[in-house]
């Protein structure tokens, strides 16, 4: 009997180190994951461009088939690569990171010159018609996976380095999944409720019951323009502060501290100047400062890479 008591006493005890450990990697992989914000913003932002122009019914099929590869790019290619250089190459990781920081202010420095150059120059924008082209939807479908590969490694590369060094492979291989799993489906069913928005509104507001119903849908249907502009607002406001903090952190951690300093002494400032959520004001000081250290870097960097392209032979 008091066998059977010590082995019940040893499962119990296993039981709450799994537990334990169960809680660290959610807790740790929730960490991470909130880290890759900017990237996740930006992910659900750019993703439902690629469903646009084809019919109704192959919407949600295109994005499960761009989830799939988005989970293949994590779990079978970005995974692998992040534990080996973190087991062989740690210090290549801040340096990824921000490489990583610099293709985000990229992306969103040309986003905003893109928009500029659209206003100067008034041309007319064509609208799409609905196509079944099975080739289309396989040149948009690979070139959606190959945008979600560039986005995925920055958010496996951000999750990987706010995960803790001393945890060890035992928690990075479920940490980094989780994030993986949790990041593709916040992503990729916010796009899926996003696409299929309107569909669902103008079936509200043609075949609801109640008055409230068809004025709700109507209002969905009207209102999903300007949400998807605003969404892409934020993702590339998202894009800018995120990869100017990790610039600014990078550069801090290599002994250039200055412009990290200078921004926290002026976000302590203006928090200072109001009674109430100074920890509120100082964080939006901080953050909108880093986007447009951001934004500065990535006008940088734009015409660099113009440059660049425009020697690389094309044929």
């Amino acid at each position: 009997m008091s066998g059977l008591i010590a082995l019940l006493d040893d499962v119990a005890a296993l039981a709450k180190v799994a537990a334990a450990s169960l809680d660290d990697v959610v807790g740790q992989a929730t960490k991470a994951g909130a880290k890759a914000a900017g990237a996740v913003i930006d992910d659900a932002a750019v993703t439902p461009k690629y469903v646009q122009g084809f019919e109704a019914a192959r919407e949600l099929p295109i994005v499960w088939r761009i989830a799939k590869g988005s989970i293949r790019n994590k779990l079978v290619i970005l995974l692998p690569v992040a534990l080996l250089l973190s087991a062989f190459a740690p210090w290549l990781i801040p340096l990824l990171l921000m490489l990583g920081g610099a293709y985000l202010c990229f992306e969103g420095a040309e986003k905003i010159l893109h928009v500029f150059h659209a206003k100067k120059s008034h041309e007319p924008v064509a609208v799409e018609e609905k196509v079944t082209s099975a080739s289309l939807e396989e040149a948009k479908v690979a070139g959606a996976i190959k945008t979600d590969f560039i986005l995925s490694a920055e958010i496996m590369t951000i999750a990987l380095a706010a995960l803790p060094a001393t945890g060890g492979v035992m928690l990075q291989i479920p940490a980094l999944a989780l994030v993986a799993l949790g990041i593709t489906a916040l992503v990729y069913g916010s796009v899926a409720v996003i696409v299929k928005a309107d569909d669902v509104g103008l079936h509200m507001a043609q075949a609801g019951r109640l008055a409230s119903t068809r004025a709700l849908g109507r209002g969905i249907v009207t209102s999903m323009p300007t949400f998807l502009k605003l969404l892409t607002v934020v993702g590339t406001a998202a894009m800018l502060w995120v990869g100017g903090s990790i610039i600014l952190h990078g550069l801090e951690e290599m002994g250039v501290a200055g412009p990290a300093h200078a921004i926290h002494a002026i976000a302590e400032a203006v928090a200072h100047t109001v009674s109430a959520a100074q920890g509120a004001i100082g964080w939006l000081v901080t953050a909108t400062l880093d986007g447009v250290f951001g934004l500065i870097l990535g006008l940088v960097i734009v015409p660099l890479v113009t440059r660049a392209s425009a020697l690389i032979p094309r044929g």
